[in-house]
């Protein structure tokens, strides 16, 4: 592979960009906060991306140390990508990253592609306590692991397993939450999200 590209400076951040500043990195880091994926699900999941450049970074992000790949035992035998522990030290940057940029979200483009799980960031940051949570939307649904050290963060689709708590809102709402117009239990308290479950997080949750 041909040596990384540099700044050649002397500064953590400079460093930094170093490995993460590249267009599209950051956004697979995104993705694959949701566990293991395979290439074919990346793809789909970052419009706009080309095949040569997705592959480009995936391997730059390997020999970086962020990811490893590895195949799946049969019958999937497919190879999946995942983040090290190293990489998933990124997720408060990709937080603080989605809080500085609220305010270029404004009204939603035409050309603009979103997917449900998209939206698990800005929830994580406004969930407390520890738990699956299982967030219905009118785009689809997505699971969060609310408290998560380490394993997957959030993941597209229903919880596998019997959530803590469910919560059900339209998408505006979940823009609102998106930009900082509302928090979460402002939102719950106002009867935009609706909680349902029996766990000590759905109570905290409806209590908040």
């Amino acid at each position: 592979m041909p040596p990384r590209r540099s700044y050649d400076q002397y500064c953590s951040a400079a460093r930094a960009l170093d490995v993460v500043g590249d267009r599209w990195t950051l956004l697979i880091v995104r993705e694959l906060l949701a566990g293991p994926r395979r290439y074919t699900d990346l793809h789909a999941d970052l419009p706009g991306v080309s095949t040569d450049v997705l592959a480009s970074r995936l391997k730059d992000m390997e020999r970086d140390g962020l990811t490893t790949r590895r195949r799946l035992p049969p019958p999937g035998a497919a190879y999946v990508y995942e983040l090290t522990a190293r990489g998933r030290e990124l997720l408060p940057v990709i937080q603080a990253l989605g809080v500085w940029g609220r305010p270029e979200l404004g009204e939603r483009r035409p050309t603009d592609a979103v997917r449900a799980h998209w939206f698990a960031l800005p929830l994580l940051r406004e969930l407390e306590g520890d738990g699956l949570v299982e967030v219905r939307l009118d785009e689809g649904c997505f699971h969060v692991h609310a408290g998560a050290a380490d394993g997957p963060v959030y993941a597209d689709g229903p919880a596998p397993a019997d959530p803590d708590a469910v919560l059900t809102l339209d998408t505006p709402t979940c823009i609102a939450l998106s930009q900082g117009d509302v928090s979460l239990p402002e939102a719950i308290r106002q009867g935009r999200i609706e909680v349902t479950g029996d766990s000590p997080l759905a109570k905290q949750l409806r209590e908040s």
